[in-house]
């Protein structure tokens, strides 16, 4: 398989066929992140040779494992959705031609991706199978998303993520707790559960910002232009945003960035989620987690 640098995928992609057709990312310009640093370009697309070579081994190996075929595939890279209309309507037809039995298509996607996409290609991707979308939003907080350099605003949240309601493209979202900065966390919340109780998303996945060394943002808390939050505070952030959460949804924050494992579905679960928010506020030591952060080598 053509697989280029640290393949990144959401937990609950884990039984997708991983098919490469992007390297990189298109904006590659967020202060807090160091995913891509691995690569020695910014962004690249993968040749339909290449492509079609992955689907023929893929399919070979489904055959030697006697598999029962694939019925989802994701897309790999940090924003697949910005190809071309085209290019992805073929990548759908390449998927189709080798597994006939593959239903859905997912990828991450930046929110500025949907946004090149008419309302009549969004919905005839739908018809072919793009569904489960994963949007890195990582907060409502205007103020944050433009110091961390995102390249959108809470409105253009809005404004994609309802095109893909009316397209009938499901989607997931990535919060990251921490990014609205040292004594602005529950800020953050309330204005991230502002923009998601106008939407639809199907799953919202908190991950904890971690700053290392490589990343911009790092450079900044040392010249003491932005300070982190600290990990009590990060736990209270996540509590703010559970409790203003007001649609159905599953909520988790499961990834390694996350030190103790959260995850429920909203509203039926609300109340235990939010005990076990307490209780790691209430018993776990803002030592332990600060610990548990800096130890953590890679996400």
């Amino acid at each position: 398989m053509h697989y280029t640098g640290t393949i990144w995928r959401p937990p609950y992609e884990a039984s997708s066929l991983l098919l490469e057709v992007t390297a990189g990312c298109t904006h590659h310009s967020c202060k807090f992140c160091t995913l891509y640093a691995d690569l020695p370009f910014k962004f690249k697309i993968s040749p339909f040779s290449d492509i079609e070579e992955d689907l023929k081994e893929a399919r070979a190996q489904r055959s030697l494992w006697k598999s029962s075929g694939v019925s989802r595939t994701f897309l790999t890279g940090a924003n697949p959705f910005v190809l071309s209309f085209s290019r992805l309507m073929k990548l759908a037809d390449h998927i189709k031609k080798y597994f006939p039995d593959n239903k859905t298509i997912g990828c991450f996607s930046r929110v500025t991706d949907i946004a090149l996409k008419t309302d009549e290609e969004l919905s005839a991707l739908a018809a072919v199978g793009y569904d489960g979308l994963t949007i890195g939003i990582e907060t409502g907080d205007d103020e944050a998303l433009e110091f961390m350099r995102k390249g959108y605003s809470s409105n253009d949240i809005l404004t994609q993520c309802h095109r893909l309601d009316q397209a009938g493209i499901g989607y997931h979202f990535f919060y990251l707790t921490g990014i609205s900065g040292a004594g602005r966390g529950e800020q953050g919340a309330k204005e991230t559960a502002r923009i998601c109780n106008q939407l639809h998303p199907q799953i919202i996945g908190a991950s904890m910002l971690t700053i290392y060394p490589d990343s911009e943002l790092f450079g900044a808390v040392q010249a003491g232009d932005w300070n982190e939050e600290a990990e009590l505070e990060k736990y209270k952030e996540l509590k703010t945003l559970v409790e203003a959460l007001e649609i159905p949804v599953w909520f988790g924050a499961l990834g390694a960035s996350n030190p103790i494992p959260i995850q429920g579905t909203l509203p039926d679960e609300k109340e235990r989620v939010l005990s076990v928010l307490d209780q790691i506020i209430e018993h776990v030591s803002e030592e332990e987690l600060r610990t548990y952060r800096k130890n953590l080598r890679h996400l």
